[in-house]
This record gives structure tokens, sequence and C-alpha cells, in this order.
């Protein structure tokens, strides 16, 4: 029998390599990407329970705006689809109360508020993480501690500020308490927190003060926080109901959120035209979201600077 010539054979003395075991196939640890199905099924149901808790008040009072005067709502199974969708209860809202004022006067206060938070929190949070000045801690400690406070224990202290200014029955009195939240003063310090220090040293070195420092470096990193400050402030001061209630007293100055109790009031026994003031109230939350969601979520999620 002949040797084959391709197969080579270790020296003599010298012991042959044995082949590596062939590993065995180990299977994946179970995390979070990889639930079982009936794991998945379970996350799934959760998540559609909270769309329908979250979302589906706001599309009952839709359709609730909807309906005629023929379609019953308070039957024991009311159907969720309108039989026959209209606009009028839209128009007897617009006719009953000045609603477009109220809508006038809301918008004013909160662009006041907007304003006053975009330029004021942004201004006091990059003094806060990137100056250094005696009595920082101090400071930073003071609007802390205004965090513990509920409004309601201010708000007595707020309406004599405001009346010794003279800005009682007016809409600037109303937006005056809330053009800087302390909230969106320590957020915007947050973000200016996540800047890294060289891009701030390396402009400080190029010779830029402070100004150019904030415009050039610091705020095109911190615009997803500062559209969360812009949509809370919005959402805040839009909705606020007890602050307009207590320094308004001329009805043509209400805000929307005051001046549709007049709705309720007069329109208890009919929840039609309730709901279509309710959606007049809520359609522009939903517009400057829809206008802003894309920065709301980077602002959420940024935890890093682009390079």
């Amino acid at each position: 029998m002949t040797a084959d010539p391709t197969v080579t054979r270790a020296p003599a003395g010298v012991p042959e390599e044995t082949p590596a075991p062939v590993p065995a196939r180990v299977r994946p640890a179970r995390g979070f990407g990889t639930a079982s199905p009936a794991e998945k099924a379970l996350r799934y149901l959760l998540l559609v329970t909270v769309l329908l808790l979250t979302v589906g008040p706001f599309l009952w009072q839709l359709s609730t705006s909807l309906k005629g005067p023929g379609e019953d709502v308070y039957s024991r199974t009311p159907g969720f689809l309108p039989t026959d969708p209209t606009l009028d209860n839209y128009v007897q809202v617009a006719d009953t109360i000045p609603v477009w004022t109220y809508a006038a006067n809301s918008l004013t206060v909160a662009a006041i508020a907007v304003v006053g938070n975009a330029v004021g929190a942004t201004l006091a949070g990059f003094v806060l993480a990137r100056l250094r000045f005696r009595g920082v801690r101090l400071v930073l400690g003071l609007f802390l501690a205004t965090l513990v406070l509920p409004g309601e224990v201010t708000i007595v202290s707020q309406y004599v500020t405001v009346r010794s200014l003279g800005l009682t029955d007016s809409l600037v009195g109303v937006a005056l308490p809330g053009a800087i939240a302390m909230l969106n003063v320590l957020l915007m310090r947050t973000a200016f927190q996540a800047v890294p220090p060289d891009l701030d040293a390396a402009a400080l070195i190029d010779g830029a003060n402070v100004w150019q420092r904030l415009v050039h470096v610091a705020l095109p990193n911190v615009r997803g926080m500062l559209s969360v400050v812009v949509i809370f402030t919005f959402i805040g001061a839009w909705d606020d109901f007890l602050w307009p209630l207590i320094v308004l007293n001329n009805p043509e100055k209400y805000t929307l959120t005051v001046g549709l109790q007049y709705l309720n009031g007069t329109f208890s026994a009919n929840p039609r035209l309730i709901a279509a003031g309710t959606m007049v109230a809520f359609l522009p939350i939903v517009a400057v979201f829809a206008t802003l969601q894309r920065f709301f979520f980077k602002g959420v999620e940024e935890g890093a600077v682009k390079g």
C-alpha cells in the first residue's frame, strides 16, 4: 500500500497535533431584544391599552363634537362614529361666545411665556453651566428650592406683586409669573453641561467672547432641549385656568380656558357644544407639537453633541 504524497507527517519524535474540538453552539441569552412570542404579545397588549387610555378620551370628544342633535349621546350603548357628521356645533360655539377673541388672548399669553422662557431660561442656563462667579451654588440652590413649593403656595404673593405693578386685568399680568420657569432654567443648564468643554475652550482660544460662544457653539447643540422648553411652556400657558381666573375681570380679556366656562354653564345639558369647545382649545396644542416633535424627541434623547 503506497502512502499518499499530499499528506504531511510530523518528523520523528514530534507528536502529531490533534484537531481542535468544534465548539458547541451556544444558545444566546434571552434579553430585551430576544423576547419570546408570549412576552412580545404582552408588551403589545400593554402598549395598546395605554394608547386607548390616552387617545380614547380625545377621540370620544372629537366624535361627540361632530354629532348632530338627532343623535342621542346619553344612550346606554352610544355609537362611537357619528351617523351624520356635522360642523354646526363649532358654528354654535363661535356664535355663543367670542371664542376667537379668547383664543387670541390665550395665544398672546402663550407667546409672551414662550419668548420669556426661550430667552430667559437659555441665558440663565448658560450662565449657571458655563460661567464661573461667586455664589453660583447659592443661586442654583435657590432655583432648586423654588421647585419644592407648589404653585398654590405662592399664588397670593404673585397676585400682590402683579397688583403692585398695576398689571391686574391684563394679559401681561397673566403671562408675567410664567415668563421664566425655574424648571426650564434647570433643563437648559443640564443641556449646556452636556456640551463638551473642549468646544467651549477652543472657541475661547480663538478669541470668541461670551455671546459668540453662546450663539455659535452652545445654542446649535441644545436646540432639542430648547424645543422641549417651548412645547412645555406653550402647553402650560395655554391650559392654565386658575391664574387667569384670578387676575382677569374683564370678560373681553378672558383666555380660552376661562371663557369656555361660560359655554359649560350655558349649555350644561348639551355635551356636543362642550366637546366642540374642547376641541377648539385642544387643536392648537396638537399643531405646535406636530411642528416641533422632531426637535422634541431629539431633546429628550440627546446626551451627546454632534462632532
